[in-house]
């Protein structure tokens, strides 16, 4: 293949995923900035071994895995733990969406530790099974289960029930 058609297929890959891309590496930092970081160094990684990309089956879940061992790598690099984060909220909302449930959810999402919080965005928002978030993340299907478990038990006590308004002002 051509450098020129190489270059072509990958911009045409990384223009339909790169949205997806963003907001899987939203789900895993929390924080957009940070994850248009991970997502930059994550299609810098693709493009350098493109070659090996094109050739797989499920390029989808090949840019998946760079963009997860990237979040994991950063989270373990003394960087990471040098670096001051402020609480500051995502700059866009949905629309029709309760920004309350979103919110808490968000926060519950990042207090969890980073490979439970992995396997939660891998599992219940990329949608895949037990065994491709195993593979995935180069582990057992047991360890996912056990994660999944640990994550969904974290996030459930995390998340208790709210007062309402009324509640709070009787």
């Amino acid at each position: 293949m051509a450098k020129q058609e190489r270059d072509a297929e990958f911009t045409e890959y990384v223009a339909s995923r790169s949205g997806w891309l963003r907001k899987v590496a939203y789900l895993l930092c929390g924080d957009w900035h940070r994850a248009d970081d991970l997502v930059q160094e994550t299609v810098t990684k693709l493009y350098v071994n493109w070659a090996r990309a094109a050739r797989v089956e499920n390029r989808d879940g090949y840019a998946r895995r760079v963009l997860v061992n990237t979040f994991l790598a950063e989270q373990r690099s003394p960087w990471w733990r040098r670096t001051v984060r402020t609480a500051v909220e995502p700059d866009t909302a949905a629309a029709g969406v309760d920004l309350d449930v979103s919110l808490d959810l968000r926060r519950a999402l990042a207090a969890l530790p980073p490979r439970q919080r992995v396997t939660v965005v891998l599992r219940y928002y990329c949608d895949l099974t037990i065994d491709q978030a195993a593979e995935a993340l180069g582990c057992s299907s047991g360890n996912v289960k056990s994660q999944s478990s640990r994550a969904l038990e974290t996030l459930r006590s995390g998340l208790t029930a709210r007062p309402t308004v009324v509640e709070r002002m009787s």
